[in-house]
């Protein structure tokens, strides 16, 4: 009998099961169909459960090769949206034994600082959100499984590529202030170099272009609300025939377009309507509650955790754009 204070091994329960460590291992490890019989493989199973043997999965990972451990690099932690991608990417990292490290970059979208002594020891794989693929060169070098978020699918050096439908978002919100009678806009576009807002922007004037007698002015600002309100602004006061719209790249600077618009004197939707894009809390801590598309922030980090998951496996990943959704509520009305 193994004493109480000693740990179990793979050895103890061969023994008290009758069986080579080999068929242990191959029954713990569940690959011994066609190899063990099913017989065997219960009496491995019972005589495991009876000793309280758990395998030693650092032994284990180090002989596989594999830490079982993911880094997620976003650009920054400044919103909820990275927090809900971290949360879903968790979520099916730890169905599957896997455990996710949080790096936001320090620069942004530029090049992103190896995090680790060496990330290809200490790593299975990285998921990236919002960055240019060749940022992560000093991560991941040229071994490293990678899975691009939020990125140019024609341009990406991952393995794999997961988007939301930014593109049907920006289409959802255009039609419905075009429903609505709206022909002047304002697009407050974030002064960020990412393939997302290219996206938004793209398809923004390919819409409005389809429609005659629209015109679209762009204004860009970095993403915080003091940066949104002062382009805003400016962009308001110098229109000769005022937008009546303002679409912008994200719900925080639509909070700033807000502020543009109070300073002017001018009310929403009464005077402007605002539209943003994410949905975050902000969206309806703000008044009147603002109509914005919704991401599903936590799917989007289980896809891509899935797709790491998948490459990592040799298996083809879940293909298809994640659906958002347009949320309709208090600052989009007909101009007058």
């Amino acid at each position: 009998m193994v004493r109480a204070s000693t740990r179990p091994t793979s050895r103890d329960v061969a023994q008290a099961a009758g069986v080579s460590q080999a068929a242990v291992s191959l029954v713990l490890g569940d690959k011994w169909r066609g190899r063990v019989s099913e017989a065997t493989a219960e009496r491995v199973r019972e005589a495991a459960r009876d000793l309280g043997y758990r395998p030693n999965l650092a032994a284990r990972n180090l002989r596989l090769g594999r830490t079982r451990t993911v880094l997620l690099v976003v650009p920054a932690l400044t919103t909820e949206f990275f927090a809900g991608v971290y949360t879903g990417a968790a979520r099916v990292a730890a169905e599957h034994g896997f455990g996710v490290v949080l790096y936001p970059s320090p620069e942004g979208i530029g090049p992103a600082r190896d995090p680790f002594a060496s990330a290809q020891a200490a790593l299975d794989g990285v998921i990236a959100s919002s960055m240019a693929a060749d940022a992560l060169t000093a991560i991941r070098g040229e071994a490293l499984p990678l899975v691009m978020l939020d990125s140019d699918p024609d341009g990406s050096l991952g393995a794999a590529t997961v988007n939301l439908d930014i593109a049907d978002g920006v289409r959802q919100a255009a039609e419905h202030l075009l429903s609505l009678g709206h022909r002047r806009f304002l697009h407050l576009a974030a002064d960020v170099p990412s393939w997302t807002f290219e996206v938004r922007a793209r398809e923004l004037a390919a819409r409005l272009s389809e429609v005659p007698g629209t015109s679209v002015r762009t204004a860009r600002a970095p993403i915080s609300i003091e940066g949104a309100q002062a382009a805003t602004q400016t962009a308001l006061s110098e229109s000769a025939a005022r937008p009546t719209a303002v679409i912008c790249d994200d719900d925080k600077l639509a909070a700033g377009a807000y502020k543009a618009a109070r300073r002017l004197g001018l009310r929403i939707p009464d005077d402007l309507s605002v539209t943003g894009l994410d949905d975050l809390a902000l969206a309806t801590a703000i008044d009147p509650e603002l109509t914005t598309v919704r991401l599903d922030a936590e799917l989007f980090g289980e896809r891509g955790m899935g797709a790491l998951l998948a490459v990592l496996e040799g298996r083809e990943p879940e293909s298809g754009d994640i659906p958002v959704q347009l949320v309709i509520r208090s600052s989009t009305a007909p101009p007058r």
